[in-house]
């Protein structure tokens, strides 16, 4: 137990003793204008970075507006034809409605201008069976009622 005391005493005043650090060097003092001739030298070397940097941006964003503009055309020009097609859809639709209309019609044209054509012939007859039953109507009392009713007299 006594070798434990001496050795841990031992380390303790080893410890405690100080001593100049060998691995330390001192550094040489630097001067303000050593210290700004630095930093000029940093920030030139920085803004011909930047200036270098920028200049390439503006080439690849004059690039880029290029793109977008020719995107822009083809689209254009896309929205265009679109348009045309879907005119000429309407105007065909249309067209074929019209057509198709005439012809569902033209036999019922057909058909009226015959039975027009009939009764513009019977007419003549329908005048004179009138005219008849009129006569009649004067000396028979029955059909000059029937006439009356039918308001043909």
């Amino acid at each position: 137990m006594k070798i434990k005391i001496i050795i841990i005493s031992i380390i303790v005043c080893v410890l405690s003793v100080s001593t100049n650090a060998a691995a330390i060097e001192v550094a040489p003092r630097i001067t303000d204008r050593e210290i700004i001739e630095k930093l000029t030298r940093l920030e030139e070397a920085v803004e011909k970075s930047l200036r270098a940097e920028i200049k390439a941006n503006a080439e690849a964003i004059k690039q880029l507006r290029e793109d977008m503009k020719s995107q822009f055309d083809r689209i254009d020009t896309q929205f265009n034809r679109l348009a045309a097609i879907f005119t000429a859809l309407v105007a065909a639709v249309i067209g074929f409605a019209i057509w198709d209309r005439r012809t569902m019609i033209r036999p019922f044209e057909t058909k009226v201008k015959e039975i027009e054509d009939e009764i513009g012939g019977n007419r003549t007859k329908l005048h004179s069976l009138l005219d008849a039953l009129r006569t009649l109507s004067e000396t028979d009392g029955r059909v000059a009622e029937v006439l009356k009713r039918h308001n043909l007299l």
